[in-house]
């Protein structure tokens, strides 16, 4: 079980290193919530929220290969927000 609390650990990490990131990059850019940023936020908390449900269904076939491919969407869709973060700045 070490497997899926390092799983969600990644996930709160990684998204919580992006949602930092917009903070910064908002303050040293003088910014105050602007719409981009706030989406970027936005779209974060949704792909946590998402990610850690999946990695809570009990009911699937193989637990093994569900949880492989929770994270692989998990660098795909945080490698999306990058890009998006990489745009503000």
């Amino acid at each position: 079980m070490a497997s899926i609390r390092d799983l969600k650990k990644d996930i709160n990490y990684v998204l919580g290193d992006i949602i930092e990131a917009v903070y910064v990059v908002e303050a040293s850019g003088n910014k105050d919530n602007s719409k981009e940023a706030n989406a970027v936020i936005d779209s974060a908390i949704e792909t946590f929220d998402d990610l850690i449900a999946k990695v809570n269904l009990k009911s699937v076939d193989n637990r093994q290969a569900h949880l492989k491919s929770v994270r692989a969407e998990l660098e795909t869709k945080a490698n999306s927000l990058i890009e998006q973060l990489n745009k503000l700045g």
